[in-house]
């Protein structure tokens, strides 16, 4: 046997107890004269409290938690160690072994039905947004028991026939009118495209922690674990219209992403065509600096030979430009004694032409 967890418990004197009981069960015999019948009538009492003590046996299992009443009145914080405990059985204690780990589920505006079929609930449903527009907004809330005095004992709820939720436990009316005053409060300080497109987890996020700080402060027990918004939609009589809007606005992204993904491709090409223009114009700088370099280091160079031996110099220049010109060029050769004229070709080779009148 496991005490209860949490607060500690008065310890009971099992040995007292069964004295005492022993003693009555004497008083009972002895009234009864001692004989047979006393016996019998002590020993049927005695089954019959053995049976009920019996009864206040019960188990903690894997994430469940038990929570303890003396005479109504809440005893300590839940007991949440796993095995086999006992507490007074009933008329005089009480126990709830509830499992508090187990995700539980609450639908706003619409409920499902058997067979994957749901139902709409328009009331919880429409809400207003910040600019004006209404809006059909359906939601789920998923939830678990953090503390399980909390959540049996401090809000008396009426309980909530659509979903089967029995009056005393927050998460009949409570919980309800909790999430849908939180959606409603975020819903009405947004404009419609951040519900029905732009920032949906936006909204959720902070739906929660709406909703959370609610039930916190009713002393609710509930954990809320996660908001979803499901179905987000226009009223159906401007459905089409908004549906036409939400098209054109995807038109419009695919548009933008379009010349975003153009903009990544084309830029960094043309930065890399430039990069090779300006690499190519900087060799050719290099270059032709170079070459002036040469060419004006050269000039230098025969222009400090010439000045100290001219005629040498303005010869060997002379010879050194027929050396340029005459191999590109044809020349004649003339003899006043010849009768012919030599022709020296480009190649080198010698043509004779004769000269004088014709034949």
């Amino acid at each position: 046997m496991y005490p209860p967890g949490g607060q500690r418990q008065p310890e009971i004197n099992f040995d007292q107890i069964i004295g005492r009981f022993a003693d009555g069960l004497n008083k009972i015999s002895q009234r009864f004269g001692g004989g047979g019948i006393g016996i019998i009538i002590v020993g049927v009492i005695a089954i019959i409290v053995a049976i009920w003590m019996g009864s206040g046996v019960y188990t903690v299992g894997p994430g469940q938690n038990a929570a303890l009443r003396l005479f109504g009145a809440v005893q300590g914080a839940p007991v949440t160690q796993e095995g086999l405990h006992w507490w007074w059985p009933t008329p005089i204690g009480k126990k709830d072994v509830i499992l508090v780990t187990e995700t539980r589920r609450m639908e706003l505006g619409f409920r499902s039905n058997v067979g994957g079929a749901s139902s709409a609930f328009p009331n919880e449903a429409l809400m207003i947004s910040g600019d004006l527009n209404i809006v059909d907004v359906q939601m789920v809330v998923q939830y678990t028991i953090k503390n399980l005095n909390d959540f049996l004992f401090k809000v008396d709820d009426p309980g909530e026939e659509t979903r089967n939720i029995e009056p005393g436990r927050p998460d009949g009316r409570t919980l309800k009118d909790a999430a849908e005053a939180s959606i409603r409060l975020v819903v009405g300080q947004r404009s419609i495209d951040d519900v029905l497109v732009r920032n949906r987890e936006e909204v959720e996020g902070k739906t929660k922690i709406i909703l959370q700080e609610i039930l916190d402060n009713y002393s609710s027990g509930i954990n809320v674990e996660a908001v979803q918004l499901q179905d987000v939609k226009a009223p159906e009589e401007v459905r089409d219209a908004f549906d036409d809007v939400l098209r054109a606005r995807q038109e419009r992204d695919t548009r933008i992403n379009q010349a975003r993904a153009y903009e990544a491709d084309i830029i960094p090409r043309a930065e890399g065509d430039a990069e090779r223009i300006k690499e190519g114009a900087e060799a050719f700088r290099q270059a032709r600096i170079a070459r002036a370099k040469g060419e004006a280091d050269r000039f230098n160079a025969v222009l400090e030979e010439y000045l100290k031996s001219t005629d040498v110099t303005r010869q060997r220049l002379y010879l050194e430009a027929m050396e340029e010109i005459l191999p590109g060029i044809t020349k004649i050769i003339v003899s006043p004694d010849a009768e012919s004229v030599l022709v020296l070709g480009n190649d080198g080779g010698m043509i004779p032409v004769p000269i004088g009148p014709s034949p």
